[in-house]
């Protein structure tokens, strides 16, 4: 798409107060008389995954302490729209079928263990630091495996549909397709911060929300008590469910070596570390005010979808505290995870600058080969995918309540670990 083909850039000014297209106050209202029918509750949720399913092994039940702490803040913390209230109810029963599926699938072939998760790719860093654009560049290669949107969404196939996997008829895309067209008529302008389609490389955050201890559950609402029960726990056991889920995932598409990508990682060096010891880590770092800005802008604009108020400001700086969280986690842990034999700190200007560049030392660092269908994948992709391509977004700071003198200053060791610039606010 040429330059002058682009939207134009445009800044969200309704943040507070979401305005919809018909079509998308039409789906609101069809919806609301449904969500007093919505049990926020735990063996409601789990019976009804199992009548759904015909399975009732969830696999271990350590999860089922989780899911009420997370289904309480829910309920009480959350302002959750009708919409909302029904969006966390689906989401929440679907995450409940996706495990016992999964125990069903381990029952059924155990050798799934047995799999390695050989020498992953991860990449650690917040959005909007440069990870969505090399996720994407390292996953276009045809020798790397990743995980596509409609996967992370159901990895393993229900019992009645498992004959259609890996066909063009597999109803999970067609599932997945219609989800990003009501998204796309609710948030018409999400694209223009974060792309998302059926085949759109996506993040493993997803798949740690199956075994219910993730902080992905916090970008549906500002959820304190959530926030504090998930901070206090020891995420190793979670990272290795992860990696079970991966190991099904290969066993079911195929696939050696995986590129993987997390903003989650941040402040989990030491489980991620544990769980992939021979991973080659990629550490993306970028002036965290204009991460804060953005993502609370994002953030903001995708509560539209389940929250009523949205609070930008609140939920803007309740991101930028959890931000400022993660940074110093990653700071405080950055030696877990390996010299420069096996990591690699990669600036967001830097980057940007040379990104075939930074690829190729990537490749090198982590032994994977540059050939000629590696090549010719990032040539296509970066002739087919330019920046911006969907508008740029105008980033309001006002309105979204970030003191920037006061955030840089809270963030300034961190800057100065990493020898990073500030952009202009």
């Amino acid at each position: 798409m040429s330059a002058s083909k682009r939207p134009a850039p445009k800044r969200l000014d309704d943040l507070a107060d979401p305005q919809f297209s018909p079509e998308a106050q039409a789906i609101f209202e069809d919806a609301a008389p449904f969500a007093d029918l919505i049990e926020l509750n735990a063996d409601a949720l789990m019976t009804q995954a199992a009548a759904e399913t015909g399975l009732h092994d969830f696999g271990p039940m350590d999860f089922v302490e989780r899911l009420e702490v997370l289904l309480n803040a829910l309920d009480t913390e959350a302002p959750l729209s009708p919409m909302g209230r029904i969006s966390a109810g689906s989401f929440m029963s679907t995450l409940l079928k996706n495990r016992l599926l999964l125990a069903d699938l381990l029952a059924r072939h155990p050798e799934v263990h047995d799999i390695e998760i050989k020498a992953p790719i991860i990449i650690a860093g917040l959005p909007r630091t440069g990870t969505t654009h090399l996720h994407n560049l390292i996953a276009c290669d045809p020798a790397l495996r990743s995980l596509p949107y409609w996967e992370s969404i159901q990895p393993v196939p229900s019992l009645d549909e498992a004959s259609l996997a890996n066909t063009p008829e597999d109803p999970r895309l067609e599932r997945t397709e219609a989800g990003l067209q009501i998204m796309d008529m609710i948030m018409p302008d999400f694209n223009r911060m974060h792309e998302m389609t059926t085949w759109h490389v996506h993040e493993e955050i997803q798949i740690l929300a199956i075994d219910f201890s993730t902080m992905m559950f916090e970008t549906m609402a500002p959820m304190p008590t959530w926030r504090d029960y998930y901070k206090s726990h020891d995420q190793t056991p979670h990272y290795e469910y992860m990696k079970t889920v991966l190991k099904a995932c290969q066993f079911l598409r195929g696939g050696e070596r995986w590129i993987l990508k997390s903003p989650q990682h941040l402040e989990q060096f030491g489980p991620l570390a544990t769980t992939f010891p021979d991973a080659t880590f990629l550490v993306t770092h970028r002036d965290p005010i204009s991460v804060m800005v953005s993502m609370g802008t994002m953030v903001s604009y995708s509560a539209r979808t389940s929250l009523s108020p949205v609070d930008p400001v609140a939920v803007s700086n309740y991101w930028a505290d959890r931000l400022d969280d993660m940074l110093n986690a990653a700071m405080r842990d950055r030696t877990l995870l390996g010299g420069p034999e096996q990591s690699m700190d990669i600036r967001f200007d830097e980057f940007m600058a040379d990104d075939l560049g930074t690829i190729r030392r990537i490749y090198e660092l982590a032994g994977q080969p540059m050939d000629a269908r590696a090549e010719a994948a990032l040539a296509e992709y970066g002739a087919t995918h330019e920046r911006d391509r969907f508008g740029k977004v105008i980033y309001d700071v006002d309105q979204i309540g970030i003191d920037v003198p006061a955030r840089r200053k809270q963030m300034r060791a961190y800057s100065e670990h990493f020898a990073i610039p500030d952009e202009p606010w």
